[in-house]
Parts: structure tokens; C-alpha cells; sequence
């Protein structure tokens, strides 16, 4: 649990900045087998105009472009927020064994918060789910950033 501890923290770190930037503080790693940071992400949906530059979708691209093949076998993905649909799906595709996160989204998650997609009976292969990791801190950005924009 301290590894994932550590990992968040820099995952919360790429969060404040997404948020300094004017996103959604969302943050994500990818962590090879060695436990070695190959992907960073952070939502840039508004810099980049761009629907699908979530956090975890340019963490594992950063890592796919890092380890030179799509398929993050054995890696973990770290993120802040349960993963949307989106997401969940890349995660899935990617093929990474480890999901990491911190703040359940009961209204667009798909990883137990709304939905399951990455455990859903009859996929090639599982994924671990570790939720909860830094969940309270993780909360607490999210809120404090939609209070102030209502």
C-alpha cells in the first residue's frame, strides 16, 4: 500500500496541475513492473480542445510511447478519479494488470461507482482494482474545484 501511496501522490500532484490550467483536477501514472513511472497524465481536455485527453488516456499513451508497444502488460495505472467509460475501455485495451485509484465517481465511473466495464464477466483477461488510495484528498479537489465553478 505504500508504493500505491507514493504513486498517487505524484498523481495528486499532476491533479493541481490540470486544475492550475483550468481543468478538472484529475491526475494519472502508469507504473511499469519494475515500479518505475513510464506515463504521466493530467486532464487537458480544455487546453487541447480535446474530448479524449483525459488523465489516464495520456498517461498511457505516454507510456506506450515510452515502452514502445501498446500493451502495458504487467504496468498499473494510478489515477485520482475512478475511471469513465472512456477510460475504463483504454485500460481494457491496453491491456495494463492494475488499476489504482482514489475518489469514487458515482456518476460517470465505470469501475463499481456507476458501472463495471473492467470487471464484466467473459473478458480476455482481469484486472485488479485498488480503490480508495489518498480517496479523502482526492474528494476534497475535486469538490473544492466544482464549488467554485457553480
Amino acid at each position: 500500500m505504500d508504493r500505491y501511496r507514493a504513486w498517487m501522490a505524484e498523481a495528486l500532484e499532476l491533479a493541481r496541475g490540470a486544475e492550475a490550467a483550468g481543468d478538472v483536477p484529475v491526475g494519472a501514472v502508469v507504473v511499469d513492473r519494475e515500479g518505475r513511472v513510464v506515463g504521466r497524465g493530467r486532464n487537458a481536455r480544455e487546453a487541447r480542445h480535446d474530448p479524449t485527453a483525459h488523465a489516464e488516456i495520456v498517461a498511457i499513451r505516454e507510456a506506450g510511447d515510452e515502452l514502445g508497444s501498446w500493451r502495458l502488460d504487467g504496468c498499473t495505472l494510478v489515477v485520482t478519479l475512478e475511471p469513465c467509460v472512456m477510460c475504463a475501455g483504454a485500460v481494457l485495451q491496453s491491456r495494463i494488470r492494475r488499476l489504482v485509484f482514489g475518489a469514487w465517481d458515482e456518476k460517470a465511473g465505470a469501475v463499481g461507482g456507476r458501472i463495471d466495464v473492467v470487471r464484466e464477466a467473459g473478458l480476455p483477461h482481469s484486472i485488479e482494482v485498488v480503490p480508495g488510495i489518498a480517496q479523502a484528498e482526492s474528494s476534497a479537489m475535486l469538490r473544492r474545484f466544482f464549488e467554485r465553478r457553480r
